[in-house]
């Protein structure tokens, strides 16, 4: 489904589906296991040459960014507020974010240099700030829209980073249930996994590079996981790595919450599905966009309750502590 656009969303506001076009064909790249991958040569080509462009492009003002871990419901929480009038949303743009960044990448869509998943304000310095405020404001300028909405999860780890290139930035923290996001995960990776050249491409990134990164760089440093990070770093099935990748995001969002609660809004996927109108006016409040019938209506016929589905099996190493993430959260475990 090219742009994740379907004849309901179409059919409710058609110059959105235009902004979602644009959006998908010239800003955000395809990633690794998707198809199309010929046309991200010529979509950094174009997003290097606004990054330097001289041209003054809309000003970005709260631009609002989705975090948390993919599979917890954060595309469908970004289409719903894509059809929001005031809004131009980007699924996962990293094509944008490796022009701002080189060293974002840690999936290795577009780079097999250094990746990190952890960038802070230190990483920011003027021209990075400039870079994203050209391009981003390129994208608002390009869709005649006045707010942003980026549904990126991995930024759970940037907050700071990002805080220096929008110092008014606005965060939504998306939470979902442990044993059903880890499914998700893991199915997601055995059904879009791919070989492509020689090389493995799925949920993992290129030849196993994010699972990595993610071992060293989150799991090696966390003080309640380091000691037995050696054990996590052999694991090959899909749900144990979900599991790991789950808590330390979970508590890298717990973190956030802690430090940086004025300009971060928990929402919590089973109460987003099941009780829109409860939910959304107040993330609109939030995030300071009006209250807009036709983006609720919306909402209510695209948003429904999914059953949960049966636990499993978690490897003895990590379920303690992935019950003790699920209890802070507020989840029966």
């Amino acid at each position: 489904m090219i742009a994740h656009l379907n004849k309901n969303y179409i059919k409710t506001r058609p110059l959105k589906a235009l902004t979602r076009l644009i959006s998908y064909a010239f800003f955000e790249g395809r990633p690794a296991t998707t198809k199309g991958r010929w046309i991200n040569s010529l979509v950094l080509s174009l997003l290097n040459g606004i990054s330097y462009s001289k041209r003054e492009f809309k000003p970005v003002k709260q631009p609002i960014f989705i975090l948390g871990i993919g599979r917890s419901g954060t595309t469908i929480l970004g289409l719903v507020l894509s059809m929001h009038q005031e809004v131009g949303y980007l699924n996962e743009p990293k094509a944008i974010w490796h022009i701002i960044h080189k060293k974002e990448d840690v999936i290795g869509s577009y780079s097999q240099g250094e990746g990190f998943y952890r960038l802070t304000s230190e990483d920011a310095d003027y021209e990075t700030c400039r870079r994203a405020k050209q391009l981003f404001g390129a994208y608002l300028s390009s869709t005649f829209s006045h707010r942003l909405v980026d549904k990126y999860p991995e930024l759970i780890f940037r907050v700071d980073f990002v805080q220096k290139l929008f110092p008014d930035a606005r965060f939504i923290f998306l939470i979902r249930n442990g044993w059903d996001t880890c499914q998700s995960i893991a199915a997601w990776s055995e059904h879009h996994g791919i070989q492509n050249s020689g090389e493995t491409h799925d949920w993992w990134g290129i030849n196993n590079r994010k699972w990595e990164l993610l071992v060293e760089q989150l799991v090696y440093t966390d003080t309640d996981m380091n000691e037995f990070a050696s054990e996590v770093s052999s694991f090959n099935r899909h749900l144990d790595r979900a599991v790991v990748e789950w808590v330390v995001t979970m508590r890298e969002g717990l973190r956030v919450l802690e430090t940086t609660s004025d300009c971060v809004y928990t929402v919590c996927f089973e109460e987003l599905t099941s009780k829109p109108d409860e939910v959304l006016p107040k993330l609109c409040e939030f995030c300071d966009l009006q209250l807009d019938t036709t983006f609720l209506e919306y909402a209510r016929n695209t948003l429904h309750p999914i059953p949960p589905r049966e636990q499993f099996d978690i490897h003895h190493s990590v379920a303690p502590i992935f019950h003790d993430t699920m209890a802070r959260l507020g989840y029966n475990t």
